[in-house]
């Protein structure tokens, strides 16, 4: 099992737990909005993020810094459930829960969120057509792109929604192509 796999079941139990306290006090929408802001900072901090991860920092120095950051900037929810997983050592898997948290709440909403990695920048129309496309491939009531640039493709997008990927890449057709080749080949 890979390391991904399993800070991902880690993480899944946590995200599920922090929901699931949203629904309960009613705070879904500023709890999202909370981890969305911590994911922002976390992407912009590699200081940060190694503190967090560092097991040699102890668990009060760790709490300092969290408050320090976000304190004034997220709910009190979100801070306690911060404390927690400082507590539990699990404030390095913070991104990773972060991640599985917004999945869940989006899945909770019908929002699916679809990860495209293009060669090129994509137009506002291509965008919502391939919106219109995944809406009905998915049957979600609500799609979000996540688009990222990767001139390594050569042409073409690859889609990921879930564990799903679809890829119609040059990239990925000359990398077919090279494993049927091996294939005739042996």
């Amino acid at each position: 099992m890979s390391s991904n796999n399993v800070v991902m079941k880690i993480a899944q139990p946590y995200a599920v737990a922090l929901l699931d306290l949203a629904k309960t006090k009613q705070v879904t929408e500023k709890v999202s909005q909370d981890i969305k802001s911590i994911q922002t900072i976390l992407l912009q901090s590699d200081k940060l993020k190694n503190f967090l991860a560092n097991p040699l920092k102890t668990a009060e120095a760790k709490k300092q810094v969290i408050i320090a950051t976000f304190g004034d900037q997220i709910s009190e929810n979100t801070l306690s459930f911060l404390m927690i997983l400082v507590d539990r050592k699990r404030i390095a898997m913070l991104d990773a829960i972060a991640n599985k948290y917004l999945e869940l709440a989006y899945q909770m909403e019908s929002l699916t969120i679809a990860n495209i990695n293009t060669s090129i920048a994509l137009n506002s129309d291509q965008e919502n057509l391939l919106t219109e496309k995944i809406k009905v491939m998915t049957q979600a009531k609500e799609v979000k792109l996540i688009v990222s640039v990767d001139p390594e493709l050569i042409g073409g997008f690859t889609i990921q929604i879930g564990s799903k990927v679809i890829d119609t890449s040059i990239r990925g057709q000359l990398r077919q192509m090279a494993s049927h080749l091996d294939v005739v080949a042996t």
